[in-house]
């Protein structure tokens, strides 16, 4: 068994489909990837099992409340726990390739307006935020980290190789891509592609993953200069 994965959530059947298809699916019915999605909502308060609450001090929106959080995250003690939260730090790839070396990691999906602070302080390990961005909840987020932990399992990708030649691996965006046909339209391949010349094409994509990062990614290209001149 890879890494098993749980998800704490009031809609559990958001992850449906996204566990059924693609590499998901197919790490999960090898025995690769082990997938628990928990219903918040039999945690809830009363007859309405209530998992919200309006925010101490006033303001818009909902609280979810501490109460039922602490009870579904209780038997997951032992487990690496992160919130989802707009205000968490941002998720990074090397966040990822940590986690992918866990044996257990759980997922907590805030909503409403966002999630009691003492959940945050004393209930999870870590508070991620997948961009600068809000969302409805923490699900899509849950979602792609599933997916971004899958692809990182052993056995999961078919060429392991390309998970480390891709995009953020020594803090470079990947060099663009072709395939067949060689000119569609008049757009054309770039020519030392085609040349065979093995070192022409390594000292072609060393230069694209460079030009890219820094014309689209300077926050990324700033870092690995400063990097290169300390080292």
């Amino acid at each position: 068994m890879g890494v098993k994965i749980t998800v704490i959530t009031i809609f559990p059947e958001f992850f449906a489909s996204p566990l059924e298809v693609s590499l998901v699916g197919k790490a999960r019915r090898d025995g690769l990837l082990d997938v628990e999605v928990v219903d918040l909502r039999p945690f809830g308060k009363g007859v309405h099992r209530q998992v919200d609450d309006a925010p101490f001090g006033g303001g818009a929106g909902m609280v979810m409340m501490i109460e039922p959080l602490e009870q579904a995250l209780a038997p997951r003690a032992g487990t690496h726990r992160v919130l989802f939260s707009a205000a968490g730090v941002p998720l990074r790839q090397a966040t990822l390739d940590r986690w992918a070396e866990l044996d257990e990691l759980t997922l907590v999906c805030g909503r409403y307006e966002g999630v009691d602070e003492r959940v945050a302080e004393h209930l999870v390990d870590e508070e991620i935020s997948i961009g600068d961005y809000v969302l409805l909840g923490g699900e899509v987020a849950a979602a792609l980290v599933i997916e971004g932990v899958t692809r990182l399992l052993p056995g999961v990708v078919g060429n392991p190789d390309s998970v480390q030649t891709e995009s953020f691996r020594d803090g470079l965006l990947e060099e663009p891509q072709y395939t067949r046909p060689a000119v569609y339209r008049g757009w054309e391949v770039p020519e030392v592609l085609l040349s065979g010349d093995h070192g022409r094409i390594a000292e072609w994509r060393r230069r694209r993953r460079q030009e890219r990062t820094r014309e689209r990614r300077p926050d990324l290209a700033a870092g690995l200069a400063q990097s290169e001149e300390e080292g």
